[in-house]
């Protein structure tokens, strides 16, 4: 049977790879963005995939925009539920030093990369099923114990902040059997990676979903790349 799964952030990137993969997959897949009507490589998948791709507005940061997402679901979901959610959506400010950190570019961090998947996740639970899984794209850069140079600062904390929430989230869903990662895609070839990233989104994608299909609920909470090799916290 199809799975029907939510991607956020899926209007380029490693979540438009995503979305496609799980389309090539036989999946129904809720893609959400920011501005869908800008979605237009999203737009051109819905039309290869009608009735399987449905494009929804989500802002991450906003909990009105949870809310409106919530009012979609009995809609595009019927009595289903949810199988999957890939928590892709992030903004990463480049160009921050020491001294020059400003409390604007740190609040908007941690709102869209940690309190906002934590509390659309919360939002979501009702419409989880049983042995559901919660994919949260993290980075190595949130990795506190590999840490050496002050760099993206309001990135890496906000990253930090979002593995404790993947954290408290698997101890909370635990009795429902639903797996909650905290996942590094590499250095991938995406506007976000900039300049010299390594990893074909293609390739980043397709082992992020190998990692996401292996994982138990042994597995809940645990942080882990796109290989599936453990990342230090």
């Amino acid at each position: 049977m199809p799975r029907n799964i939510l991607v956020t952030g899926a209007n380029r990137g490693i979540g438009l790879e995503f979305t496609r993969q799980l389309l090539q997959r036989g999946d129904h897949v809720i893609a959400t963005a920011r501005k869908p009507g800008q979605a237009h490589a999203l737009d051109a998948l819905a039309g290869d995939h009608p009735g399987r791709l449905h494009v929804v507005p989500l802002d991450v940061a906003e909990a009105a925009s949870h809310k409106a997402l919530l009012g979609e679901l009995p809609l595009l979901l019927g009595d289903g539920r949810l199988d999957l959610v890939i928590q892709n959506a992030g903004v990463l400010h480049s160009g921050e030093r020491f001294g020059q950190v400003k409390e604007s570019t740190l609040l908007d961090s941690f709102r869209t990369n940690a309190s906002g998947p934590l509390l659309l996740s919360q939002a979501l639970a009702p419409w989880l099923a049983t042995g559901a899984k919660i994919a949260n794209m993290s980075s190595i850069l949130g990795s506190i114990t590999l840490t050496d140079a002050f760099s993206t600062p309001s990135y890496r904390l906000s990253k930090a902040a979002q593995d404790m929430a993947t954290r408290l989230l698997a101890a909370a869903l635990n009795d429902r059997d639903i797996t909650v990662l905290a996942l590094h895609p590499g250095w991938v070839q995406t506007d976000m990676g900039g300049d010299g990233a390594s990893v074909p989104a293609e390739e980043s994608a397709r082992g992020l979903l190998g990692v996401i299909d292996a994982a138990t609920i042994a597995d809940s909470g645990r942080f882990l790349d796109w290989r599936g090799r453990e990342i230090a916290w």
